[in-house]
């Protein structure tokens, strides 16, 4: 029912049990599911019991227990929507959870466009449609008694509240996410998308509370019920809303600064160097550490350089390197977008930027870029 994207979450946990993998992403399923796969037949059971006369307290059980297996997998199936589409448009997907109250898409990147985004956001919920339409076949086709035509009705209806549901324009849900991709193709800033879909948020969860209210005033059948459900909900997305803002604004660019502007000059040093040496040579550079064979291996880490110089300043200064891996080397032509998703999401201090050629031509600072987001009034 949501997808996150780079570092955001929508704290839901994190362990599972694996269920499968598709196009190579695990399929989990976490504890809380359980707990609201046991609420869901509790409540469905005698409803079931009423709706077949008859049938019996096991049997009812049984086709509650059966709408709450459709139920996961009309679930997972929109959470695939939005996974596979991630794919299609070259975005890693970390994996897809079922938990309490539904499933998320774990991307592993932030999409580079509003476009992206959109179309990941709304596949979901297409999904979803698409699977009530036929399910709604199903439901004028069949004989209107039995257990198979209720489960048919019910998934059919749950398919649509699913899918109308996230369509809501708030965060964390599909609608929101695509209110941001709209917002931010107009404006030209995600972060400012990010503000309206939380406005969303708000507005879609004073609307869930007074539907609730009404219906206690109102003393409508099954009041209680909705009232309590509709006040998670509303905490799910009040919740979720905040952790995708906290999460913009730590990906928020220095205003009016270029990537080249926060970069250090290159020094290039022999790995064997002392490290003693390589300190004092960097001088506000950042300095690549080569072996003789012309490979880099890696950029020297001043605070270990330094604790190092304190008891063995001729030691080599590879030996206060930190290693260059795939993962922390950026072009010079990335997107603000994509350097602060990769800043944010790998476990690093330093970044080497390279040209098109592969020339290295900066070395990029966690700790700088961070500090001169704070100095153009952002905090990142």
């Amino acid at each position: 029912m949501a997808t996150t994207a780079g570092g955001e979450r929508t704290g839901t946990g994190t362990a599972g049990l694996q269920l499968c993998r598709v196009s190579g992403v695990p399929v989990l399923l976490s504890p809380s599911w359980w707990l609201g796969a046991a609420v869901i037949v509790l409540l469905y059971t005698p409803l079931v019991g009423r709706l077949l006369p008859g049938s019996g307290v096991w049997a009812s059980a049984l086709v509650a227990t059966a709408f709450t297996v459709f139920l996961a997998g009309s679930v997972l199936l929109h959470e695939l929507g939005h996974c596979l589409v991630a794919l299609r448009l070259g975005l890693p997907v970390r994996r897809v959870r079922l938990f309490l109250l539904g499933g998320i898409s774990e991307i592993a990147r932030t999409p580079p466009t509003p476009f992206r985004e959109g179309l990941i956001a709304a596949a979901g919920p297409a999904v979803s449609l698409v699977l009530a339409a036929c399910t709604g076949v199903g439901w004028f086709a069949l004989q209107p008694h039995g257990a198979v035509w209720l489960l048919v009705v019910q998934t059919c209806v749950a398919n649509l509240a699913v899918g109308v549901f996230n369509l809501l324009p708030g965060l964390p849900l599909d609608g929101g996410r695509m209110v941001r991709a709209a917002t931010w193709k107009l404006t030209e800033d995600r972060h400012r998308g990010t503000i309206a879909a939380v406005v969303g948020a708000g507005a879609v969860a004073v609307g869930l509370l007074c539907w609730a209210l009404v219906g206690v005033v109102t003393e409508a059948q099954g009041r209680w019920l909705r009232l309590a459900v509709c006040v998670l909900m509303a905490w799910f997305v009040i919740a979720g809303a905040v952790s995708e803002y906290s999460a913009g604004r730590r990906e928020r660019w220095p205003r009016g600064m270029e990537l080249r502007d926060l970069l250090r000059p290159v020094l290039q040093l022999p790995a064997e160097s002392p490290v003693g040496d390589a300190l004092l040579a960097a001088a506000g550079r950042g300095v690549v550490l080569v072996r003789a064979d012309g490979v880099a291996v890696g950029l020297l880490d001043e605070d270990k350089a330094v604790r190092l110089v304190d008891t063995s300043p001729r030691e080599p200064a590879e030996r206060a390197a930190e290693e260059i891996r795939p993962e922390t080397v950026l072009l010079d032509s990335e997107s603000p977008e994509a350097v602060l998703h990769r800043v944010g999401s790998v476990s690093a201090g330093q970044f080497l930027v390279v040209d098109q050629d592969g020339k290295p031509c900066g070395v990029l600072r966690r700790s700088e870029l961070r500090a001169a987001a704070r100095r153009r009034g952002t905090n990142p």
